[in-house]
């Protein structure tokens, strides 16, 4: 893993974020790229030069925030970009070679009942990049035991699994699967693949409505630090991510959060 990308908002939590960010990125000797994407929707005219001093302020934002963290001795990129949110970090990926995303639940300050807000919902939702969600306050250490989550093992694209194998040789982390039969099981669902079956210590089986509530269920029994999900069609989020907005009673995760993307 070489080069990390963190989203930036307002929240209250950024200092801690950002703080996990570092940390993170220098366990794996990656390089840390800050930005922060802005849209305005401006009538021609109303004002002059409104970009360059948007960004001037952005700028200014992000330098300030990691004045008051430990930088270590982490190469961090700040970058402030005008755009739309999706396609902008889709961009900022491709052309920085992005091997991940951390991003934060809350990146505005917003309603407490709230685990993923609108504009962290997007981004698990609509990107197609590997993320990992951090808890909010969450301090960073070593990954031991990763529980990963999933209804159907079918991953036809082994890059799918390329994060989580990173994160697993960096820490030589324990990976429990955990096989949940859904309403939405189908034959063939559980064979899991030899490229997968080489990173598992061991398998559960459950049956339960959806894949969230067999987590809630074994989530005692495996006690990870990690929890790793597949961001499919029909995948863990599937009913909750048709809004961008997140409630803790629907999903809430004390560890992080690793989504897989490319899966199909």
């Amino acid at each position: 893993m070489k080069n990390i990308l963190v989203p930036v908002g307002h929240s209250k939590n950024i200092d801690s974020h950002l703080q996990y960010a570092v940390d993170f990125a220098e366990a794996f000797g990656a390089r840390l790229y800050v930005v922060q994407v802005y849209d305005v929707y401006l009538k021609a005219g109303t004002l002059v030069k409104i970009d360059h001093i948007l960004e001037r302020e952005s700028l200014a934002y992000l330098q300030s925030i990691l004045e008051r963290i430990d930088t270590k001795n982490v190469e961090v990129v700040v970058k402030s970009f005008k755009g739309k949110l999706v396609d902008t970090l889709e961009l900022i990926c491709k052309t920085a070679d992005i091997d991940l995303m951390l991003v934060e639940p809350r990146t505005n300050s917003i309603k407490e009942e709230v685990f993923l807000g609108k504009t962290s919902g997007k981004i698990i939702k609509h990107t197609n990049i590997p993320s990992l969600i951090v808890p909010e306050g969450y301090t960073f250490k070593p990954i031991s035991n990763i529980l990963m989550a999933i209804k159907s093992a079918i991953i036809k694209k082994e890059t799918a699994l390329r994060t989580l194998i990173q994160v697993q040789d960096k820490f030589q982390a324990t990976v429990n699967l955990l096989l949940v039969k859904t309403p939405f099981y189908n034959e063939g669902d559980f064979n899991v693949s030899a490229s997968l079956s080489s990173l598992i210590t061991d398998t559960s089986f459950t049956e339960n409505p959806t894949t969230f509530l067999g987590v809630l269920e074994h989530y005692k029994e495996h006690n990870p630090d990690l929890l790793c999900v597949l961001r499919r069609k029909r995948g863990f989020f599937t009913k909750m991510w048709e809004k961008n907005v997140i409630l803790k009673k629907d999903f809430y995760s004390p560890i992080p959060v690793l989504v897989l993307r490319g899966v199909k």
